[in-house]
């Protein structure tokens, strides 16, 4: 009898994805931890508040640290009936201004945002100016030497398809397999910015910031391009060079299966 009413009463939950943007400078990454303060516990918060019950968020990718997002993608179950556009003003109006709902669309009860994503996208930005930005301080990260985006982007092709990414990962990685696939990856350049554009199955912890800056090694000539390669096959972190700051990394897209429908989180225009 417990189970069939356990049951019952599940049918009558909805299951949302949404789309979440942050400035994840003020806060210790997305996953929940102890005595500070990260952007899952003030969303999860948020969206109790509003919904008034308890609710708990499964993401597409768990950022690190002062890395962040217009990208990312979460999904809850709740039992509170509300319109659409409700849910993004309520919801924003007990966030604060760092964090912010773009969108939200119903999904399939089995949806899980983390494992149902296909790719996701991240774009490492650097400012390549002169002198430092007062303006874009926190959200760029600034070398003044000139960088040659050429040899960056042809270096940074030994890295596509699959790989052990060992040379890649954080020393505190917890994932028990170093093998990714990067689909996709480009270094271009765009007025005053270099962007590192990578698109992979999944990452190592501090993977792509570990590889700009590797990249940028090549960038500034203290390597030659074919290091890249031979990093990869070392695949030991003491050979890779020094990781690039947390503030130029955006989770800026995640993608699903066509199934789900989940709204496309940028325009190509972003950052380019």
């Amino acid at each position: 009898m417990y189970f069939f009413l356990k049951e019952n009463r599940r049918k009558h939950f909805i299951n949302f994805a949404m789309g979440i943007e942050y400035n994840g400078k003020m806060f210790h990454g997305w996953q929940i931890q102890k005595k500070i303060t990260t952007v899952q516990e003030i969303v999860e918060r948020a969206l109790s508040q509003f919904a008034n019950h308890s609710i708990s968020v499964i993401a597409a990718g768990r950022t690190d640290s002062g890395v962040h997002s217009i990208g990312q993608v979460i999904n809850f179950h709740t039992s509170a009936i509300r319109e659409k556009f409700s849910w993004i003003l309520g919801v924003n109006s007990y966030l604060p201004k760092d964090i912010s709902v773009r969108w939200i669309k119903v999904v399939p009860d089995f949806f899980n945002a983390r494992h149902h994503a296909i790719s996701r996208l991240y774009r490492y930005v650097i400012l390549n100016t002169k002198f430092r930005s007062a303006l874009f301080f926190d959200f760029f990260t600034h070398i003044h030497q000139h960088i040659n985006t050429k040899k960056m982007n042809n270096a940074s092709q030994y890295l596509l398809g699959e790989h052990d990414f060992s040379s890649f990962r954080s020393s505190l990685c917890q994932s028990l397999v170093p093998i990714r696939k990067i689909f996709s990856i480009k270094v271009f350049r765009k007025n005053l910015f270099v962007i590192i554009e990578i698109k992979a199955n999944s990452f190592l912890h501090h993977m792509v910031r570990n590889i700009a800056g590797s990249l940028l090694e090549v960038g500034i000539s203290k390597r030659k391009e074919n290091w890249v390669y031979e990093l990869l096959q070392k695949k030991d972190r003491k050979f890779c060079a020094a990781m690039l700051p947390a503030k130029g990394l955006y989770l800026v897209n995640v993608e699903y299966p066509i199934f789900f429908k989940i709204p496309k989180t940028i325009d190509e225009s972003f950052l380019i």
